[in-house]
């Protein structure tokens, strides 16, 4: 671009004005400001090379060079952190986050203290406040771990519930119930 007027200030900064109305300015160490014809777009990049961008929409757009992370912050509060291993993250105005792993995993943190991850395959887990854990599979079985006991539903109505004790309980759709010990010895088998 064509340079229409150089000015060099006293403190080693330098300012050029190009034809098209952009202005760039040199800082003595090494750091430089593009701002646009239009006034609004500033690009601004550091001596240790990370990049910040500001947009006409005030979305602000900052790369950090060191760890290879972009930091986009938009009008509206949404912040979305881009990692060099894939990972993206969002963290939203009103506090909930969303993460996306490598993998493509998703997982959501809610203001409330509530998770969920959603897996490649289908599995979703959800983990309640109290640490009350719900696993539902692609296969159709779910199962539930609270403090007490984990439980397995299967999909033909089967329910397996091991309690910390080490008690298993099995519960058939056809009303039998089995019920074993902690070293896995039948304490009763019966059609209830």
């Amino acid at each position: 671009e064509e340079i229409q007027r150089e000015t060099a200030y006293p403190d080693g900064k330098v300012e050029k004005v190009l034809k098209n109305g952009c202005h760039l300015i040199f800082f003595p160490n090494g750091t430089w400001k593009k701002v646009g014809s239009d006034g609004k777009t500033i690009t601004i990049t550091f001596f240790n090379g990370d990049v910040k961008q500001i947009m006409p929409d005030q979305t602000v757009i900052y790369y950090y060079a060191d760890a290879k992370t972009t930091h986009t912050t938009y009008s509206d509060g949404l912040e979305v952190l881009q990692f060099s291993n894939g990972q993206i993250e969002k963290h939203y105005p009103d506090g909930k986050k969303e993460i996306t792993f490598p993998d493509q995993t998703i997982k959501n943190l809610f203001t409330d203290g509530q998770e969920e991850s959603i897996f490649p395959d289908g599995t979703i887990v959800r983990v309640q406040r109290d640490g009350t854990k719900t696993i539902e599979f692609n296969n159709g079985q779910r199962e539930l771990h609270t403090s007490q006991f984990k439980r397995r539903e299967y999909p033909d109505g089967t329910v397996k519930t091991v309690y910390m004790n080490g008690q298993q309980e099995t519960k058939y759709v056809s009303g039998r119930v089995r019920v074993k010990d902690k070293d896995g010895n039948i304490i009763m088998d019966a059609k209830l």
